[in-house]
């Protein structure tokens, strides 16, 4: 058991600490408030090896491990969670093609996309379906050796940036998850279009879009897995990625920390420094030691996956209970910070905002409860 960083891991941490700090942390208030999309600021984090780094060596990558991930998600969301997100999500989106792809879909997919910057989204909740992913409704209709696509995905991460797709749809509405496929679409295929913006409590800087399907035609060749194989590729695509999640919500808990500590040292009631009264020390230190226990859930389930170990019990561990944790430090970081936390002078109350989201996304923590409460009932 080795709970020190490596050199390597050492320098990735820096250099995403640094980006963090020089780069997101002063221009975070401006994206939150204008919801602009940074797209220079994600290229210059793909230029740093921060973002696309799942992508395999072979395949011309830098092929972190789901340990380095973590590693790096945390430092980045430090900075700011939304642009931390939209970092992230080319992972998340080319995880699908990592995992199922055959050789040549990965050479044709993955090895652009590490030659150059690319914006890719994951395209798997709808309007009636988001923790039901059984129950989609976008339909694939097979002629031959081609798929037409209809309906509509919702809550699309990057969705109108993204230069390519990876869209679950199903054959056949009432086989539920038996029917899922999973395919690979370019942005610029006929019939894709983008909807409207979603203008949201937090995590402004990320876009997040409805994306219509009419009549998009897709060849087979470009369908990841067998038929009927989608609803597997997702739920293993979530169990790798939901321990960076657990670290994106771990960064959000952090930097409430540190500015709730700062905030302690310099503010003064009764002619102390506020971080002299015993009720604001007792809060310091549950935030401290829920964002300990986090990371360590983090790195714990992320050793599982990097191990080729089953996964997801501990990945949901990780999720829930640091989204969980990043929530209730950051609404003590704006109870700390007092009539100033709850104003738009101070970060902290877009920090409570950021971590709302992370509750709900990449499974809602009701949902991550029903997955470890199925794995503790198996026999």
């Amino acid at each position: 058991m080795e709970f020190s960083l490596t050199d390597e891991q050492l320098a990735l941490q820096g250099t995403a600490r640094r980006f963090a700090v020089e780069e997101i942390a002063p221009v975070a208030a401006q994206y939150d408030q204008s919801g602009e999309f940074p797209r220079a600021l994600i290229q210059k984090a793909w230029e740093l090896g921060l973002s696309s780094t799942a992508i395999p060596e072979e395949f011309g990558g830098v092929g972190l491990s789901s340990v380095d991930t973590c590693i790096l998600t945390e430092e980045v969301a430090w900075g700011c969670s939304g642009i931390a997100t939209s970092v992230m999500c080319n992972d998340l989106g080319l995880m699908p093609i990592i995992i199922s792809g055959t050789g040549d879909q990965r050479r044709e997919w993955l090895i652009p996309c590490a030659e150059k910057f690319t914006l890719i989204s994951f395209c798997l909740s709808e309007p009636e379906a988001g923790s039901d992913v059984a129950g989609l409704q976008l339909r694939a209709e097979r002629d031959g050796d081609t798929y037409h696509l209809n309906g509509t995905k919702c809550w699309i991460t990057n969705g109108g940036e993204a230069d390519l797709y990876t869209v679950f749809a199903t054959l056949d509405r009432s086989t539920r998850h038996q029917g899922i496929c999973a395919f690979v679409i370019p942005a610029d295929t006929p019939g894709l279009s983008r909807g409207k913006k979603e203008d949201k409590m937090g995590q402004r800087a990320s876009d997040t879009r409805v994306i219509h399907f009419d009549g998009v035609r897709v060849p087979s060749s470009q369908r990841l897995g067998a038929e009927g194989e989608g609803f597997k590729i997702a739920m293993r695509t979530l169990d790798r990625t939901r321990p960076p999640i657990a670290a994106l919500a771990t960064g959000i808990a952090r930097r409430a920390l540190d500015e709730s500590v700062n905030y302690a040292r310099e503010r003064k009631a009764f002619g102390n420094p506020i971080g002299t009264f015993q009720a604001v020390q007792f809060m310091l230190a549950d935030m401290a030691k829920e964002i300990e226990a986090a990371r360590l859930l983090t790195l714990q389930s992320a050793w599982m996956i990097d191990g080729g170990r089953r996964a997801s019990k501990y990945s949901s561990f990780a999720k829930c209970f640091a989204t969980d944790a990043a929530m209730r430090i950051t609404t003590d970081a704006v109870q700390i910070f007092g009539g100033n936390g709850y104003t738009k002078d101070y970060p902290v109350e877009k920090l409570m905002r950021d971590a709302k989201l992370m509750q709900i996304y990449e499974g809602t923590n009701q949902i991550q409860r029903l997955v470890i409460a199925r794995e503790l009932l198996k026999t």
